[in-house]
């Protein structure tokens, strides 16, 4: 059975944004394990400039989203306990909006009570420095700078636990509970 137009709309506006972010000039990096993390400064919902690297040795999850994709709404609200029980070893995460207006993200964030750092990426030039096609994407960065992990969909709060957890036991110091 053919959808109506009006339900159609959604998945094509999500696939007008992917493709605003996958396209650009010259050709869109594969980062994975190993890689270096692409430095960037993004404002916050809050307001606050959020700049990595800013602290060497913090190990960081980097999460790209937005608010039409059906994989993220859940996984938003998941993230926020394991970020707020591994925060005392460490671990910061931040969710990076990657091509949406402020507006969307400020009503996104309030509607779940995220409170865990939103960053806004208007332009989606940090998604495409990540080379992100395909939401969501989380980045597990080591304290080095380097990826540690990546994950590319959904996942459910149990797999990004582990993740985190892989990532916090690869600090030498950080690692122990």
């Amino acid at each position: 059975m053919r959808q109506p137009e009006s339900a159609r709309l959604p998945w094509l506006a999500a696939a007008i944004v992917l493709a605003a972010l996958m396209t650009g000039c010259g050709e869109r990096p594969a980062l994975n394990r190993g890689d270096r993390a692409p430095p960037f400064a993004l404002q916050s919902v809050a307001g606050a400039t959020v700049r990595f690297p800013a602290d060497p040795g913090t190990p960081l999850v980097i999460r790209f989203w937005a608010d039409w994709c059906p994989y993220c709404y859940q996984e938003m609200r998941d993230v926020g306990p394991t970020a707020a029980r591994l925060a005392p070893r460490g671990l910061v995460v931040v969710a990076v909006n990657a091509g949406q207006e402020r507006a969307k993200v400020d009503a996104f964030v309030a509607k779940l009570g995220i409170a865990y750092p939103v960053l806004v990426d208007e332009s989606g030039a940090t998604a495409r420095a990540y080379g992100v096609s395909a939401l969501p994407t989380t980045f597990f960065v080591a304290a080095d700078g380097r990826i540690h992990n990546k994950l590319v969909g959904e996942a459910d709060a149990a797999t990004f636990e582990r993740l985190a957890q892989e990532l916090l036991a690869a600090e030498p110091e950080r690692g122990r509970p």
